[in-house]
């Protein structure tokens, strides 16, 4: 399939959430030089304009590489792909550096929306371990170059919970009515119904896809909150009982309170993969380039997963972290093996739009 034929995610993105959106729109800036993304602004050639994800990386990180490198960085924050690749796509958002998921990286590659990475400004990247590198759709890394990695899990408060909870179709007991928090993300929710039903969790068939839509509607009474930015707050407040979170939440979560637990599903293990891409035409190339090495730095590397403790790819860095740390975030190669990442599926996106649209209104 070509790009002419291929179905425009950007522009559905674009047509939903315009009216929300400003060009670089600020989201919830989490850096000191959070800023309205404009390129050079009052720091001249000095700035770089990133878009991530909320609670991803520290402040103190970010002051660091301003401190270093005398960069101001203009942070904004997203809570979705989609809002992500939406903000990309403003005409003139003037962003250096975004940190899509990997389905996500395959799809603006693939619309001709990346700059290619000069690898050579990124001598860091030997920290990276090579099992994180070389994607089908960007077997080189030309365009896309690993940030953090994980898995979506269950997690539940045993002392709030009276079944046992080993899967997705544990959650629809009756027992966790309006007691749920789930992650705001059609392709997870979407994919973990898709797989419980038989089917690939990258399904592009409607028929199967509108099924999982179906099935994601019965468990509404059991959902309290779709959350994807902070289920770890509901979770310690004892809001909700349990929830599909990501790992990292669960493990926050637990430190505050042991008695939430975390379980692996049996019956669809989600992977992902974040990465950092340079958008086509982005005003300080080379400036994203040096954040991007930066980060790279085992050292800060390692601060980032203490504060958020998501997978690391980083191996030198994993080297510094307390085995406690290090083992709460193994996850087992047969666990690895079963689990899936979500892929572009092209026009059929336009099928988990309609059944995630009749599952949230």
């Amino acid at each position: 399939m070509n790009g002419d034929q291929k179905f425009s995610l950007f522009a559905a993105f674009v047509l939903t959430l315009s009216v929300v959106l400003t060009a670089c729109g600020g989201g919830d800036g989490s850096g000191e030089g959070e800023g309205n993304g404009e390129s050079g602004g009052a720091s001249g050639e000095k700035v770089v304009n990133i878009l991530n994800w909320s609670e991803y990386i520290p402040d103190d990180v970010i002051k660091q590489f301003e401190e270093e490198t005398g960069i101001k960085v203009n942070y904004s924050t997203v809570s979705s792909n989609e809002e992500m690749v939406a903000k990309l796509n403003v005409s003139g958002s003037g962003f250096d550096l975004a940190v899509p998921s990997t389905y996500f990286v395959e799809a603006l590659i693939n619309e001709g929306r990346l700059e290619k990475i000069n690898k050579d400004n990124i001598p860091n990247l030997k920290n990276i371990g090579e099992e994180f590198l070389g994607w089908e759709f960007d077997p080189n890394d030309e365009y896309s170059l690993p940030f953090m990695w994980g898995s979506e899990i269950i997690a539940y408060n045993e002392d709030l919970v009276d079944i046992e909870i080993k899967s997705y179709r544990d959650l629809f007991d009756p027992s966790l009515e309006n007691s749920l928090v789930v992650l705001d993300d059609p392709r997870t929710m979407l994919g973990a119904m898709l797989d419980m039903l038989g089917y690939s969790p990258n399904s592009t068939n409607e028929a199967e896809i509108m099924e999982a839509g179906e099935e994601l509607q019965k468990l509404l009474p059991n959902i309290k909150a779709f959350n994807s930015d902070d289920a770890k707050s509901l979770l310690t407040s004892n809001e909700v009982k349990a929830g599909v979170v990501y790992a990292a939440e669960a493990l926050l979560a637990q430190q505050e309170n042991p008695k939430i637990k975390m379980v692996i599903p049996e019956d669809h293990l989600s992977l992902w993969q974040d990465n950092f891409v340079i958008p086509k035409g982005a005003p300080h190339k080379e400036n994203a380039e040096k954040f991007i090495n930066f980060i790279y730095e085992p050292e800060v590397s390692k601060e980032i997963t203490m504060d958020y403790p998501y997978n690391n790819p980083n191996v030198e860095a994993l080297k510094l972290l307390p085995d406690d740390i290090r083992e709460a975030l193994e996850i087992s190669p047969e666990d690895l093996e079963r689990g899936s990442h979500a892929t572009d599926v092209g026009e059929a996106l336009q099928y988990y739009d309609r059944a995630w649209s009749m599952v949230k209104n």
